[in-house]
């Protein structure tokens, strides 16, 4: 399977929009921090995401990003974690 490492990081300006996109991202990748998952998707899933993320957010209030790290199968990120481990989102299975 063809699938990125991806980071996605957002500001949403509601708390009860902030609960709907944080549970989204749930199924989508590992929770790192507050506002910040790291997610291994194909191209298919990535697009899936974006489109589900846009339905929730308010333009004019929130702010969503994704950075692509690349093929998740080679890449390497280099990371600086105080605290506790960070450890980079192995491949698992997706249950439809």
């Amino acid at each position: 399977m063809n699938e990125h490492l991806y980071v996605v990081a957002y500001d949403i300006g509601d708390p009860k929009r902030w609960r709907r996109v944080f549970k989204l991202m749930q199924g989508y990748g590992e929770w790192l921090q507050l506002s910040l998952f790291q997610c291994r998707l194909s191209a298919k899933r990535h697009a899936e995401l974006i489109h589900l993320l846009d339905g929730l957010i308010e333009n004019s209030e929130d702010h969503v990003i994704t950075l692509d790290l690349g093929p998740a199968s080679s890449v390497d990120p280099k990371v600086t974690s105080l605290g506790k481990t960070f450890k980079a989102v192995a491949r698992e299975p997706v249950i439809v």
